[in-house]
C-alpha cells in the first residue's frame, strides 16, 4: 500500500495594492491645456496656409513642442499609497518603497530623499510662497473668531478616515489634489503643504512595513524624449539647410 505524497500548498497570490492617492497640480494642467491649444492652433494655421518650407518648420516645431509642453504642464503626478510613493516628473518616473525613502523635505521645492541620498524633486507639488501666505492669511482670520466666539481656531489635519487611517491620508481610494495656487483647506495650510504633510505621515506609519521595502526603480520617459529628440532633429536640419 502507498502512502500518498503530502502536496504543498498553493502559493498564495500576492496581496493587491492600496489604492493611489493622486496629486496634481491644477494651475499646470490649465496651462498646459492652454498652451497645447495655441500651439496646435498657430501649427495647424502654419500647416494649411504655409507655403515653402514653412509647413515643414512648423510640423518640427509641433512635433518639438507638443511632448515638452506635455510633459511639464500635465506629466507631472505623485501617487502615493502603504506601500509605495510614485513620482511622475517631466522625463522620469521614480518608484521609491517607504522604506527606501530618508525624509520628505519642503522648502523652496517639495523633495523626497532617498536612503542613498539622491534627491528627486516633485514637479506635481510645487511650492507657492502666495498660497502659503494666502491660507496663513485664512487661518489668523478663523483664530480671531474663534477667539471672540469663545472657541478655538482649527488646527487638526483634516479626516483621517479610509484605507489610509492613522497614515495621514484622510478618506480612500484615488483622489487628486488641489493645486498649489488654491486657496488652504480646513488644515489652514497651502494645499501643497497639507500634501506633503499627509505624506510625512504615511512615511512615518510605513517606513518598516514589510509590504513597504523594496528597491529604488527609475525609468526614463522615452515616450516623451523620442518625440522631442525627433522633433529637434528635423527643425535644426530645416533650418540648417535653408
Amino acid at each position: 500500500m502507498t502512502t500518498p505524497e503530502p502536496q504543498s500548498p498553493a502559493p498564495r497570490p500576492p496581496a493587491p495594492e492600496s489604492p493611489d492617492r493622486i496629486h496634481r497640480s491644477a494651475g499646470g494642467i490649465a496651462a498646459g491645456v492652454l498652451l497645447l491649444a495655441i500651439v496646435l492652433w498657430l501649427g495647424c494655421d502654419a500647416l494649411v496656409t504655409g507655403h515653402g518650407r514653412v509647413p515643414w518648420l512648423a510640423l518640427a516645431a509641433m512635433i518639438l513642442a507638443v511632448p515638452l509642453v506635455t510633459a511639464f504642464t500635465l506629466r507631472p503626478a505623485v501617487y502615493a499609497n502603504e506601500e509605495r510613493l510614485r513620482v511622475r516628473n517631466p522625463f522620469r518616473v521614480i518608484v521609491l518603497p517607504w522604506g527606501q525613502v530618508a525624509a520628505l523635505r519642503s522648502g523652496y521645492s517639495n523633495e523626497a530623499i532617498g536612503k542613498s541620498g539622491a534627491k528627486y524633486q516633485l514637479w506635481a507639488v510645487p511650492v507657492s510662497m502666495r498660497a502659503r501666505k494666502r491660507a496663513a492669511r485664512q487661518k489668523a482670520r478663523e483664530n480671531a473668531v474663534g477667539e471672540r466666539e469663545g472657541r478655538p481656531g482649527r488646527f487638526g489635519l483634516g479626516s483621517r478616515g479610509g484605507p489610509f487611517a492613522g497614515t495621514g491620508f484622510g478618506g480612500g481610494g484615488a483622489g487628486t489634489g488641489a493645486g498649489a495656487g488654491g486657496a488652504g483647506g480646513a488644515s489652514g495650510r497651502a494645499p501643497a503643504d497639507q500634501f506633503m504633510s499627509d505624506l510625512i505621515d504615511l512615511h512615518e506609519a510605513r517606513e518598516n512595513a514589510d509590504s513597504a521595502q523594496g528597491e529604488v526603480s527609475v525609468r526614463w520617459a522615452y515616450e516623451i524624449l523620442g518625440p522631442a529628440v525627433a522633433g529637434a532633429v528635423v527643425l535644426a536640419i530645416l533650418l540648417a539647410v535653408g
